[in-house]
């Protein structure tokens, strides 16, 4: 069989060691590896290359993605759908392997209810695919985020600051929780919470009275901000606002500022510093093992199907399934760490 990989999305950790893992089982399988450049865009306009044994084996310690990635849908439009068509059948492609988000592997569900036969690996560093317990990236992502908590809360204790870190997740808060719970956050926000000002200012303002004069205070950029103008600020190709443009790092530290005994605040932004670098040795893993899948899903017929992580067991769940929802961090998950803001 011949068979089209492409990553689609933002990168992160973990891409290059699942296209190794889908390059090394496709040979034991007999499979044609086709690598398609720039996620979808690569499709549209014909960008290919060969996938080898050599092209990936070195592959396993290195971050982002060797075949590059985009944005782009093909479902915005007529024109692009049907070259993405066409050119899936001009390549003679047997099968596509999407490796990627909701966007990506809405985009895979969605041809394989056309008639294209499909299968998914889930990547996403904000954790927030449905039907599988892990996406890799994540771990990755939460531990460059950890490691940033550690930094600022010893600049916090040596000038009696307030730090607020900005970290990435545009729907779920994961990174924000885990990264946050990990490095002794005395507050976290996250998208799924509505922000309430009043009692996370009263809380920092008893921190302070305690004798604590220092904080720090994790946001996911996904958290609703009173001042935020969506529609000014742009959208994607998919749709979704353009998050750093929103500010919302500027608007909690400047209102923690202004409703707080502590003196000063500073912002740090994280931003595209999480998606990069090499990643952990559980990312390797599970990026490896959902790649390996993959391609046995392929070998087996069952198209329409993404590799999932399930009690630390891989199997299959349904595309379509996998996107219908985002996986968000359950209210009462929050309400229990809130037991550690003291």
């Amino acid at each position: 069989m011949r068979i089209g990989v492409l990553t689609g999305g933002g990168d992160c950790p973990g891409l290059n060691q699942a296209l190794r893992a889908v390059v090394m089982r496709g040979m034991d399988h007999g499979f044609e590896l086709i690598g398609i450049k720039r996620g979808w865009d690569g499709l549209i306009k014909v960008d290919t290359v060969p996938l080898r044994l050599e092209d990936v084996e070195d592959l396993v310690d290195k971050g982002g993605t060797m075949l590059e990635s985009s944005r782009t849908n093909p479902f915005k439009n007529e024109v692009d759908c049907q070259k993405t068509l066409d050119n899936i059948e001009n390549l003679k492609l047997d099968c596509l392997c999407a490796l990627g988000g909701e966007d990506t592997l809405g985009v895979a569900s969605k041809l394989h209810d056309l008639g294209v036969k499909t299968v998914g690996i889930p990547k996403t560093m904000d954790n927030d695919i449905d039907e599988t317990d892990y996406t890799f990236g994540y771990d990755s992502a939460a531990q460059v985020a950890t490691e940033a908590c550690d930094r600022l809360r010893d600049t916090a204790r040596s000038h009696r600051r307030l730090m607020v870190l900005e970290v990435m997740g545009r729907s779920a808060g994961w990174v924000a929780l885990a990264s946050g719970v990990a490095g002794g956050a005395d507050w976290i926000l996250i998208p799924e919470v509505s922000l309430d000002l009043e009692e996370m200012c009263e809380h920092l303002t008893r921190v302070y009275e305690r004798g604590k004069h220092w904080g720090l205070v994790v946001v996911s950029e996904g958290v609703e901000i009173p001042s935020a103008d969506e529609e000014s600020v742009g959208r994607d190709a998919f749709g979704h606002v353009i998050l750093r443009k929103r500010g919302v790092g500027e608007f909690i530290s400047r209102e923690v500022e202004q409703r707080t005994p502590f003196e000063e605040t500073r912002l740090s932004v994280l931003g595209h510093i999480i998606r990069g670098g090499a990643p952990t040795s559980f990312d390797r893993f599970l990026a490896t093992r959902l790649g390996l899948k993959a391609m046995d899903l392929v070998k087996q017929g069952e198209f329409g199907k993404m590799s999932s992580i399930q009690c630390n067991q891989i199997t299959s769940v349904w595309l379509r399934d996998a996107v219908h929802e985002l996986k968000r961090v359950p209210v009462e998950l929050y309400n229990e760490i809130k037991a550690l803001f003291k």
